[in-house]
């Protein structure tokens, strides 16, 4: 496997021993509500966790394989984060999205309860949708396997913010790319996507990326009269505090957002 790019920030900050995790560990994953209990069983998969939290994508992706079972959602979400933020090749990108994507939906056959596993597949398959065009995914019938797999995980895990949020940014992307009324026909409409947001925004109301998400979506649904409120969500999300690597990416990105 080619080298990952590295994280390009201070990550000393981020690296967290078994305690300090467990110490920080319902702020951390507040967003995907994966277990303590199921991640603490395992000094491998604790092992992948501290990695994936130090943003030390590739190291944790791999032992998260390796330790195979629980860790296969660290190296799930490690490869969904990187190629989300920090691989620079498009097709490279791509790739890591339908392999983690085809990996996650192995793992629902060995542990069909696991939220997790039906998130990260549509995760991977919602951005590698908006890489090759939101439309042309709709047409190939991705969009219907992405809504599938987030309504899963909430009905799996009702206090899942960041399928919430994701759930509800299907909605306006859809409307956004084929509006309203072809939209429907993809089970996507605007009232339903604003309270998904509102839910998220109640779940994990810190969530830097949820904030920028809500922004998104904001302004995709209900038009610029909604750009104030994008940028106050904007600042939001920039003045946060990072807890983690990925955190610290969310916030770079609301940064760069309003200097554009």
């Amino acid at each position: 496997m080619a080298k990952w790019t590295a994280f390009p920030y201070d990550s000393a900050r981020y690296n967290l021993d078994a305690a300090a995790l467990k110490k920080h560990w319902a702020r951390l994953h507040a967003g995907d509500v994966e277990p303590w209990a199921t991640a603490s069983k395992d000094d491998k998969v604790l092992a992948a966790w501290s990695l994936f939290h130090a943003g030390d994508y590739q190291k944790a992706f791999d032992a998260g394989v390796k330790a195979g079972g629980a860790g296969i959602t660290v190296a799930n979400k490690a490869q969904c984060i990187y190629a989300n933020y920090l691989e620079k090749s498009e097709k490279t990108k791509l790739e890591m999205f339908l392999e983690a994507s085809a990996r996650a939906e192995t793992q629902q056959g060995s542990d069909p309860k696991n939220p997790n596993a039906y998130y990260w597949q549509a995760y991977a398959l919602g951005r590698y949708s908006q890489g090759i065009s939101v439309t042309k995914a709709l047409a190939q019938g991705l969009g219907g396997k992405v809504k599938h797999a987030l309504e899963t995980t909430i009905k799996l895990a009702p206090k899942h913010a960041d399928a919430h949020i994701a759930l509800a940014s299907f909605h306006a992307e859809v409307i956004d790319k084929v509006g309203k009324l072809l939209g429907r026909t993809q089970g996507a409409d605007t009232a339903t996507g604003l309270k998904l947001y509102k839910e998220a925004m109640k779940l994990n109301a810190t969530s830097a990326i949820a904030m920028i998400e809500y922004a998104n979506g904001l302004v995709m649904l209900e038009g610029d009269k909604r750009m104030a409120d994008a940028e106050k969500l904007y600042a939001e999300a920039a003045a946060s505090t990072p807890l983690d690597a990925m955190e610290r990416l969310d916030v770079e990105m609301a940064k760069a957002e309003l200097e554009d």
